[in-house]
């Protein structure tokens, strides 16, 4: 694909006006949705291939998280296209204030290899409510998936619309060396400070979707079995391979021995004893994060359960104790079946542990206890996350999804997707009464001023 000219034509194609009614967005989302029942068949087939993805978990994290965003955009895209009233002040009688919202024009999006459909399409679609163009930049290493993505893009979309492109990091260069006006970056922190860098040029905005070392804190006062079973749900989506995947354990030292039991019992009862040969348990992207998830097994000094391996970049789950906060797996995200378990004294131990990081996107506290809920919600700055679940808040089309310092910036998901995709523009409406206290002369108008504001 020529980028150049593709992004050229967009631009002509958003400047046409043709974007903009409501009518054309409704179309092309039932287009999109359409799209994607046609090639829901190929997609799983793709991801098995990538990631070894089952066809329940493709379906459950990619191919039914996209349609309920569809579902969410044409339920409430009307309302959320309406300019939005604001009161005024009485120094501005009469007077009405107008919230409109506009499309920014042609937005990149840039998406990863670990939910290469999900995280390419749920902006899509935000960027089609808002009235956008968009040209979207897929994975390299999920080649399977990404070159479904394209087929099923180029069959429902002209390409001055919406157009995919894959390849890589020359094909990054590549594109951000084009002026967008909004660019949507999913993906890993140092990527992300490289992407920003680019959007600087050209002063364009940027929502950076990253990641980071997301607690989970058990206190002992939640149920440990099921506490256990959504920290290994969570942890084993995409074998570990998830932004919000919870990374270590942070967990009051007379509840450790209790909780890695039921770890285990959660472990055996998902994927059996042998996990490596069960068909439904996912691998690694690439060799080379095959190996470097691998040494952090290696270099751990000692570990609890799990952690064999095999020649399809499976990797069992892991299971580590006796972990220092310096050490190597406790240095960067996992983004692997690695689950590091912390022994802490208490709730304000753990809080000032993760406060001493930089801030997560995702943190998951089990607890019953309404104080120590109050308190980290209060004291510790995060992403989003769950109390007594983990990873499930991404399917709140309600809750805005992003993250916070290091872990991103700019949120979407339902309505929040098409408030960041769109530039609020605010208006204000004024009637033909002039108050005359705002005009020269000014002599001995201090006081009425005063009162009027």
């Amino acid at each position: 694909m020529k980028i150049k000219e593709t992004v050229t034509a967009q631009r002509a194609f958003f400047e046409s006006g043709g974007t903009l009614d409501y009518a054309f967005r409704r179309e092309m989302l039932l287009r999109l949705d359409g799209g994607i029942d046609k090639y829901a068949g190929e997609l799983i087939g793709a991801l098995k291939a990538d990631l070894g993805k089952s066809d329940f978990e493709s379906y459950m994290c990619e191919i039914g998280v996209v349609k309920a965003e569809i579902k969410c955009a044409l339920k409430g895209l009307k309302r959320w296209m309406r300019p939005k009233r604001v009161r005024t002040p009485f120094h501005q009688f009469p007077s009405g204030g107008r919230i409109y919202y506009e499309p920014f024009g042609v937005v990149l999006i840039m998406s990863p290899w670990n939910y290469p459909f999900q995280l390419t399409v749920n902006p899509l679609v935000a960027a089609i409510a808002a009235g956008n163009c968009a040209f979207i930049k897929l994975s390299r290493y999920s080649q399977a998936t990404s070159g479904v993505i394209v087929k099923m893009l180029g069959e429902i979309f002209p390409p001055e619309y919406v157009a995919a492109a894959t390849g890589g990091r020359e094909a990054n260069a590549e594109v951000l060396e084009e002026r967008f006006d909004y660019i949507f970056f999913t993906g890993s922190t140092a990527v992300g400070k490289a992407v920003m860098a680019a959007a600087a040029k050209n002063l364009t905005p940027v929502s950076l979707e990253l990641g980071g070392k997301s607690p989970c804190i058990v206190d002992g006062t939640f149920p440990m079995r099921t506490a256990a079973r959504r920290i290994i749900w969570g942890k084993l989506i995409n074998s570990g391979q998830t932004c919000v995947a919870p990374d270590y354990v942070l967990v009051k030292r007379e509840y450790a021995d209790a909780l890695k039991k039921e770890l285990v019992r959660a472990v055996e009862a998902f994927y059996g004893k042998d996990v490596l040969h069960n068909a439904d348990y996912p691998k690694m992207i690439s060799e080379r994060h095959y190996s470097r998830v691998k040494a952090l097994i290696e270099g751990a000094e000692t570990y609890y359960y799990g952690g064999s391996l095999d020649e399809e970049r499976k990797i069992a789950p892991a299971i580590l104790t006796g972990v220092k906060l310096d050490d190597p797996v406790m240095a960067e995200e996992i983004f692997g079946p690695v689950l590091p378990i912390i022994e802490v004294d208490d709730a304000e131990d753990a809080a000032r542990i993760v406060r001493s990081r930089p801030k997560p996107l995702a943190l998951y506290l089990f607890s019953h206890d309404k104080k120590a809920q109050k308190k980290f919600m209060r004291t510790v700055s995060f992403g989003g996350g769950c109390i007594n679940d983990t990873v499930a808040h991404l399917a709140v089309d309600g809750l805005p999804f992003g993250g916070v310092g290091d872990s991103g910036m700019g949120r979407y998901h339902g309505r929040e997707g098409f408030r960041t995709l769109s530039h609020q523009k605010s208006v204000l409406h004024k009637g033909d009464f002039d108050m005359p206290v705002r005009y020269f002369p000014k002599k001995n108008k201090i006081g009425m001023l005063k009162k009027f504001l």
